[in-house]
């Protein structure tokens, strides 16, 4: 399969939150709408959302993406840095939602500021995606080996975090992650 036909949705505004749940889920799902509709459910009350940007432009936090992904029959579960990524059972895990670094830039001009920015992984067709939508279109990592080192690259960024896209019996079976892991 090449780039080509891997869904892959681009940077928008500061929806990478969004463009990390579609693309993580390979299709057109969620829109800036029904990401201010999860924010308003998740905060009714609330003149200003705690979950989103002031300026209504999007940067969305992670119950939004937990939110969203239950409503898909789907779960999130945090990613405990202090683990090594060889104890994933990759095999039962849909996608990753990763939070890392930033740099913010205006035009071409880079400026010295890190952002948070939400990226997705996913295997399509046997492959290993990244997904992330700055990219002007997908970047094959590779099989499972080349998926642990480009997750151990990222999460080595100290305030990079990671979500894992599961179904919910395996959230609730902790499948996730290797047997020999879970017992520890």
């Amino acid at each position: 399969m090449n780039e080509g036909e891997v869904f892959h949705e681009k940077q928008r505004l500061e929806l990478c939150a969004i463009h990390a749940l579609n693309n993580v889920l390979q299709e057109r799902v969620f829109t800036k709408e029904t990401a201010d509709d999860i924010c308003k459910r998740l905060a009714p009350q609330c003149v200003v959302n705690p979950h989103r940007s002031v300026l209504g432009t999007g940067n969305y936090d992670v119950n939004v993406i937990m939110a969203a992904l239950q409503s898909r029959e789907l779960a999130a579960v945090w990613w405990d840095k202090r683990r090594t990524v060889q104890s994933l059972c990759v095999s039962k895990v849909q996608g990753f939602i990763l939070n890392v670094p930033s740099r913010v830039s205006l035009g071409i001009v880079s400026l010295p500021l890190r952002r948070r920015h939400w990226l997705a992984v996913r295997q399509v067709n046997g492959q290993y995606y990244n997904l992330d939508s700055k990219l002007k279109s997908p970047v094959c990592i590779g099989g499972e080996a080349e998926l642990r080192t480009f997750l151990s690259e990222q999460l080595s960024q100290d305030v990079a975090e990671m979500l894992l896209v599961v179904r919910r019996e395996v959230e609730e079976d902790g499948s996730w992650l290797n047997s020999d892991d879970a017992k520890k």
